[in-house]
């Protein structure tokens, strides 16, 4: 009885490639979000929610440690500080968005430290479905205008697609570990 139901619900073949998947007579992509803007607006996702296509979508949200968060905010503040200067000294106009981000760095270091803010690196997953490849391209395209326009970027999981596929499934397992291994949010 239980082999039926596996043969029922698994598709007849998968084929994997570097840059999709063909589950059963669909064709299947995943991408990931690899950069967000400093500040995102409520609703900002309701766009790729309300998509008449065919998707599924995987968010998977890792704490940081403090102790990890700090030591790489100090590294990144001396970074930036050390472009400030640099940049100062060749005589060049100043950088507003250097200086916003070494504030930026700083306040989160002092909130890390009070204990008024905890880090976390968050994995969001797409998988898109279409009937061919064009219109999987079609699709994609689609999403990726749509993101970027709020300064969303996403990439496709090369390589990975597998791995991609696996994390979209109603598992709540994180195959890809994007987020950690890009190090979003700190670098």
């Amino acid at each position: 009885m239980d082999k039926n139901i596996i043969d029922i619900i698994a598709p007849p073949a998968i084929k994997i490639d570097p840059n999709y998947l063909k589950v059963g007579d669909k064709y299947a992509k995943t991408i990931f979000v690899f950069t967000y803007p400093r500040y995102l607006s409520t609703g900002w996702f309701s766009g790729i929610i309300d998509m008449p296509e065919l998707l599924d979508i995987s968010i998977f949200i890792h704490p940081i440690e403090t102790p990890i968060a700090l030591k790489k905010l100090r590294k990144k503040a001396a970074q930036v500080e050390s472009q400030m200067i640099e940049k100062q000294q060749k005589g060049m106009v100043r950088d507003p968005l250097l200086e916003t981000a070494y504030q930026d760095i700083e306040s989160l270091r002092d909130s890390l430290q009070q204990t008024r803010e905890n880090l976390f690196n968050v994995g969001v997953y797409l998988t898109i479905y279409a009937d061919t490849l064009e219109s999987l391209r079609k699709i994609e395209s689609k999403i990726s205008s749509l993101l970027e326009s709020r300064l969303i970027y996403v990439k496709p999981a090369l390589f990975e697609q597998m791995e991609g596929f696996e994390s979209t499934l109603p598992l709540g397992q994180d195959h890809l570990l994007e987020s950690s291994r890009l190090g979003r949010g700190i670098q």
